[in-house]
């Protein structure tokens, strides 16, 4: 009985801190300004059910152009502040939301980088994030393309909070997740672009995307934050031929920092999802499970090689 008064008095002792996070999983076409206009217009109907936080998928604007390695595809990049910043930034403004975007930007002649943009409720970049992990895999051949980032693992001040806003591959390592919540991040956000290659036979399908919910929901549990994964959707063809193109599998998630889901997108279909989180649940599962506090860190000096032989 005790026990059960301690735990409702404790939630109920920490403040409760609402938000609501919408989610856009969009199909993409060859048309860049067809994508923009519908994902301005998926947009606001997340903002109209109350969305405070949007988040879009990895390079929205365009199809995902890394399957081949094409230097006219470096023509798709643009400076940040640039066109599709100032398209992005009124959007913001327009509906008082937070906007997380992806964009492929050129920082200079030949540099070129794959970059989150955060824009807060009156229409500021709140900050960026270049990619730090870029892979080199069949059909996705994004080191042809990208220059790994260097603004290090940052999290992103904005008017709802601090974000902790990592790229896709980025998902797979919790060493980036770590150092995001170590230095305040409130809800880690993965803008994604990931699906089967043409090969992958059913039980391999099954074991890639239980895999990378695992991942994702195991950073919410042990950082104890909420986690924000949206992916792109349906078929997109190879130009080259070589394959039959990726097929894009949806899944587009929220986890609360136990990687309890809070709300899942459809495997095939394009969805606008708004799901309420509750931040201050982070504190609450904090105390119960203190991971931070027992970490020790006197013992991780190995983790800045490559392998220990």
């Amino acid at each position: 009985m005790f026990a059960i008064l301690f735990l409702f008095l404790q939630e109920n002792f920490v403040k409760m801190r609402k938000l609501k996070v919408g989610i856009v999983q969009q199909k993409i076409s060859e048309n860049v300004q067809v994508n923009m206009d519908l994902l301005k217009k998926n947009i606001e109907q997340c903002a109209d059910k109350g969305a405070q936080l949007v988040v879009l998928q990895e390079l929205h604007n365009t199809l995902y152009f890394c399957q081949t390695e094409n230097p006219i595809n470096f023509d798709l990049a643009e400076r940040i502040p640039g066109p599709s910043t100032d398209f992005y930034s009124q959007i913001a403004k327009e509906l008082k939301i937070v906007l997380v975007t992806s964009l492929f930007e050129k920082r200079a002649e030949g540099l070129y980088h794959n970059t989150a943009v955060v824009f807060d409720v009156d229409g500021t970049i709140a900050g960026k994030y270049r990619k730090m992990h870029i892979p080199d895999d069949p059909a996705y051949y994004e080191k042809f393309y990208f220059t790994h980032g260097d603004l290090g693992f940052t999290p992103i001040k904005t008017s709802l909070g601090m974000l902790g806003v990592l790229v896709c591959w980025d998902q797979w390592y919790p060493e980036a997740a770590r150092l995001m919540a170590l230095q305040g991040a409130e809800i880690l956000i993965y803008p994604t672009a990931i699906g089967w290659e043409s090969s992958d036979v059913d039980a391999e399908k099954k074991r890639q995307l239980d895999a990378w919910k695992t991942i994702q929901r195991s950073h919410a549990v042990a950082n104890g934050i909420p986690v924000v994964s949206v992916n792109r959707v349906g078929r997109e063809e190879d130009p080259s031929c070589q394959t039959a193109g990726i097929q894009f599998w949806g899944n587009s998630f929220v986890a609360g920092p136990q990687g309890e889901i809070l709300v899942e997108a459809s495997n095939m279909e394009e969805e606008n999802i708004v799901v309420e989180v509750d931040m201050s649940r982070s504190e609450q599962v904090r105390r119960w499970w203190p991971f931070l506090r027992d970490r020790r860190i006197d013992f991780y000096g190995g983790l800045d090689k490559r392998f220990i032989d």
